[in-house]
């Protein structure tokens, strides 16, 4: 069985590769092709972590509290900074902005969940729920496809974690 965490961290890196891609293209219809897919799993990803994972963090983790307050609040700032992208011409300054905003908030939240949430939820999980949350992500991205029902919203971290504590 696949690790919720080891799962989450093949999207860290797939995000990584994305945003090296967007470096790469060249012309306006390489830059769309990377970024729509690389927006949409990034977008996705978020709201898989605010169902599956977060929610078990917020009650087992020894900061998890602190880690999903701040966890949802980088969310938030990836997701407005793709909505940001979706208001521009692709390729134009006011588009690379957006992205390079998307892509610091995305690097600052890549590092605070490898080395703070990621490790806490480890040492305070079990291996088995550690699986069969890995078994749900998986089931997940299989019920979104390209992200259908689900609304990318932002939310409240101080609400996220009163309605899962």
């Amino acid at each position: 069985m696949d690790d919720i965490t080891a799962l989450i961290l093949d999207d860290h890196h797939a995000f990584r590769k994305g945003f090296a891609r967007l470096d790469d293209a060249r012309d306006e219809a390489e830059l769309l092709a990377v970024w729509d897919a690389l927006a949409l799993h990034l977008d996705i990803h978020a709201e898989a972590e605010e169902t599956i994972l977060y929610p078990h963090l917020v009650k087992r983790g020894d900061d998890g509290e602190e880690e999903t307050d701040d966890a949802i609040g980088d969310h938030n700032k990836i997701r407005d900074a793709i909505a940001a992208a979706k208001t521009h011409q692709v390729g134009s300054a006011a588009w690379w902005q957006a992205v390079g905003r998307a892509r610091t908030e995305n690097s600052e939240h890549l590092a605070e969940e490898e080395d703070e949430a990621l490790p806490d939820f480890r040492r305070n999980a079990s291996v088995e729920l550690r699986a069969e949350l890995g078994a749900q992500w998986l089931k997940f991205y299989g019920e979104h496809p390209r992200g259908r029902g689900l609304t990318f919203a932002d939310k409240d971290p101080q609400q996220y974690i009163e309605d899962h504590r």
